[in-house]
């Protein structure tokens, strides 16, 4: 069975080089709105999404993820933007859970509007440092929000990857 949504699942990729051009607003909207559908324990709707589209504040970050794994890299790949979510560990048992689901429909849905992304780790080591933490104060977030994912978001410059294919013992069913 086909439909849009299942190829746009099937065929999303994480891209890995970006041109420096712009996201649109109304392409950006569409996917952080599609983001805060996500599923979430009881309905809490405990994580937060914050975008990050200074261009100081997004190699601020990407610096404080190349320091974390000791290398003199871009993690962001050059996207020009990046979307940090954030679980709130005092909002729900499930608020990491939440956040990766958030995180998952935030992938997606860029995807279903034609803008690459890619998910990069790290987000709780760089929130966790003084740095990461003045941050989070600047943007009116506590100690509770956790940084759960990194998804930059972007305008690829190379040739989208294709898939792996599925290993074969993916799917028991009982």
């Amino acid at each position: 069975m086909e439909n849009i949504t299942i190829k746009d699942l099937k065929t999303r990729r994480s891209v890995r080089s970006f041109s420096d051009k712009p996201v649109e607003e109304k392409k950006l909207d569409a996917i952080l709105e599609a983001a805060t559908y996500a599923p979430t324990g009881m309905g809490s709707q405990s994580p937060v999404i914050v975008l990050v589209k200074t261009q100081e504040t997004l190699k601020k970050i990407s610096k404080m993820n190349a320091d974390i794994i000791g290398r003199d890299v871009d993690p962001f790949y050059g996207a020009p933007c990046v979307a940090i979510v954030f679980g709130n560990k005092s909002a729900s048992p499930t608020w990491f859970e939440d956040a990766c689901l958030v995180a998952g429909n935030l992938l997606n849905a860029a995807h279903a509007v034609g803008v690459d992304s890619c998910y990069v780790y790290r987000a709780k080591q760089v929130f966790e440092s003084e740095e990461g933490i003045a941050l989070l104060k600047e943007w009116g977030l506590d100690e509770n929000y956790v940084g759960v994912a990194n998804c930059v978001l972007g305008y690829g410059n190379a040739e989208v990857p294709q898939p792996k294919p599925r290993k074969a013992d993916y799917i028991k069913i009982v």
